[in-house]
């Protein structure tokens, strides 16, 4: 068993699963109404490519979700990874900040969405402060994570070589820290690509989520499942992204 290569495995669990749901779809042991057929799944698919949803072409409703996800993720990350470093390595910011984040973090996004479109409106700003929040929790927690976890032989070390406290946190608590930075980035890019259908049910006219939604509430359910299904494919294809710059990046993890 061990000899079977890993990519095999996980190709015949997906094909194991396909055979199950095309058996159980057409054989009537279960209604099209909770699950749509394979094949009722492709001709759908193929009738959005075709005609779009609600006047809007299938590609312009993905564009959208993932203009607006990655949006508020490169916002959320561009503050969330110098202040997670910061509060990770100097103890008088991490006693400033840290209660804060404190409080935040066990607050659900989806919980900001009345105050979001209170203060910012129903348009496109609100639903990228949405997940700006999302992506700067997350990217702040793992990069303060990575700086106040540096092992303290390696600031010694540096001291040693006379070493400044500008070269020490680039030289050394940077590169220490990158692979918790990483994990943060993955996190928050899948949250931040999640929360991206919570933020498009409040007001939104195009995107997965408004389809899905919409979809669901006139019970058009294969387009129900093709909008879940584009929404785990297209976060699947950013997670592969990440984790290959990870691979390029701090090419020593591991090693």
């Amino acid at each position: 068993m061990n000899r079977i290569p890993p990519v095999l495995i996980s190709w015949a669990t997906i094909l194991a699963i396909f055979i199950v749901w095309f058996i159980v779809t057409n054989v009537g042991l279960v209604s099209p109404t909770y699950l749509p057929s394979p094949q009722a799944l492709f001709s759908a698919f193929a009738n959005l490519v075709v005609n779009g949803y609600q006047r809007t072409p299938l590609w312009e409703h993905i564009g959208i979700s993932l203009f607006r996800a990655l949006f508020g993720f490169v916002l959320g990350v561009a503050v969330g990874i110098p202040t997670g470093l910061l509060t990770g390595y100097n103890r008088a910011a991490d006693a400033a900040i840290s209660p804060i984040m404190a409080f935040i973090r066990p607050i659900p996004p989806i919980a900001f969405i009345p105050m979001v479109v209170l203060y910012f409106g129903l348009g496109e700003v609100g639903k990228v402060v949405l997940i700006f929040i999302t992506a700067f929790n997350y990217a702040h927690v793992n990069a303060y994570a990575g700086a106040a976890h540096v092992p303290i032989a390696y600031i010694r070390a540096a001291n040693t070589l006379g070493l400044s406290e500008g070269q020490i946190f680039r030289k050394v608590v940077l590169p220490a820290a990158l692979p918790h930075i990483f994990t943060g980035l993955k996190v928050a890019m899948a949250l931040s690509w999640a929360v991206v259908v919570a933020a498009e049910l409040v007001g939104a006219q195009k995107g997965l989520g408004f389809m899905i939604s919409d979809a669901a509430q006139v019970f058009q359910i294969p387009n129900v499942f093709i909008g879940i299904a584009l929404i785990g494919s297209i976060g699947l294809a950013l997670n592969f992204l990440l984790s290959f710059a990870e691979s390029k990046i701090v090419h020593w993890k591991g090693r």
